[in-house]
């Protein structure tokens, strides 16, 4: 089979990027022919598998003068946010991608178009391409981005309600489109997610031993506010033994000056706190074998990839208890053990309130130290999910329509 991959964004960097190149390998290893139109900077290096063609759309160029435009309004590297974009910005990021769109179908004469996000590129490529069969995976950015942001919305849900099928990572963000989109049940496919196996696995357990050891906490993702990472580093305040605990950051920030702040919580915290930078994915499964327990207090996900490799490495897991994701871990993965944390009420999906703020970060506190009694996942249960796998189920799906 002939695939198309799509996204206006990088191909690595956030959960949707690293799904869009594990997915690129997966479905090398299942034999399929493949392209990707993806977003670029000058001078930076798409590293996909060989034979994989690429067309790139290149950000701060002539042409697309401006940084890539993000999912996400905070990106872990230098980005523009769609409801920032003007006409002539509009029109040239339309121009650009039409351009390289159209360049890839020509050459490579996919089969099977598939568009990471239900957003304007998925909406532009049905558009463009009524006779081949176009999906659209969802990662959830999108719908917020479509929630809280009305930059062509009604254009590009009139143009997803044309797609010949959406893909979902759980069942309920599955009715979350539905419902967005004005679509039946039978048009939303839950896929689910992956890991990377040859990569996340328990390895060699280094640090401290004895009573003197620390309990080391690992975040990794966006150093942001919607990440939930200010409330991690305020919640380290209410610890009744801080001197026990270190908090290690794994992470890009979008923004130099937030990150002085994150780093001057960090300095002005009662425990060790590590900023570590943005890793690849090789270094963060060093990372997460060097820690205890994995810590991600968001306000709002899809379907977090990084759990599952969390837990791959043997990590006691903590999550915020985001719609869709206990359902799904608790299906597909008994007894994996991960402490959920009861998030802050919410405004525009992903904008926690003020005042809930404090009795959040109370609720993470007690977490940090509960997650000592809780059991270690089963590696071998978390074994089952790999990309080949999900992979395959794709292939099933379309062989089938």
């Amino acid at each position: 089979m002939r695939i198309l991959s799509v996204t206006a964004q990088k191909p690595d960097s956030t959960g949707s990027g690293v799904y869009l190149t594990e997915l690129v390998r997966g479905f090398d290893k299942l034999g399929c022919t493949q392209a990707v139109v993806c977003g670029t900077v000058p001078g930076e290096e798409i590293l996909l598998p060989q034979g994989v063609q690429v067309f790139p759309v290149c950000y701060s160029s002539r042409e697309l003068p401006f940084p890539v435009c993000g999912m996400s309004d905070e990106m872990p590297y230098e980005s523009t946010r769609y409801r920032d974009l003007t006409e002539k910005m509009t029109r040239q990021l339309m121009q650009a991608f039409r351009k390289t769109l159209s360049e890839a179908v020509e050459a490579f004469r996919p089969d099977v178009i598939l568009c990471h996000h239900l957003y304007f590129l998925a909406a532009l490529t049905r558009q463009m391409y009524p006779q081949i069969p176009v999906y659209g995976q969802c990662h959830g950015s999108d719908l917020r981005q479509l929630g809280t942001n009305a930059w062509q919305a009604d254009w590009i849900k009139s143009e997803i309600r044309n797609l010949n099928g959406i893909f979902a990572l759980h069942e309920a963000q599955k009715k979350q489109i539905c419902s967005m989109f004005d679509l039946p049940e039978n048009r939303v496919t839950v896929m689910g997610t992956g890991y990377n196996s040859d990569v996340f696995f328990i390895g060699e357990k280094t640090g401290e031993s004895g009573e003197k050891r620390k309990i080391r906490f690992l975040f990794a993702g966006k150093i942001s506010e919607k990440k939930g990472v200010y409330s991690l580093l305020r919640c380290l305040d209410q610890l009744r033994h801080p001197e026990k605990v270190e908090v290690n950051l794994a992470g890009g920030c979008g923004s130099p000056e937030e990150l002085e702040k994150f780093r001057y919580l960090g300095a002005e915290a009662p425990c060790t706190v590590n900023f570590l930078g943005k890793l690849d994915q090789r270094t963060l499964a060093k990372r997460m074998n060097e820690n205890d327990v994995f810590i991600l207090p968001s306000f709002y996900e899809g379907l977090p990839l990084v759990l599952i490799e969390a837990m791959a490495c043997g990590l006691k897991t903590i999550c915020t208890d985001l719609p869709g994701i206990r359902p799904w871990l608790d299906k597909a993965l008994p007894g994996n053990g991960t402490l959920f944390v009861e998030p802050p009420k919410m405004r525009n999906a992903d904008e926690p309130v003020a005042l809930e703020l404090p009795g959040f970060e109370l609720r993470l506190a007690k977490a940090m130290e509960a997650v000592a009694e809780m059991p270690l996942p089963d590696p071998k249960q978390v074994g089952r999910l790999s990309w080949t796998a999900l992979c395959d189920k794709f292939l099933t799906y379309w062989n089938e329509t």
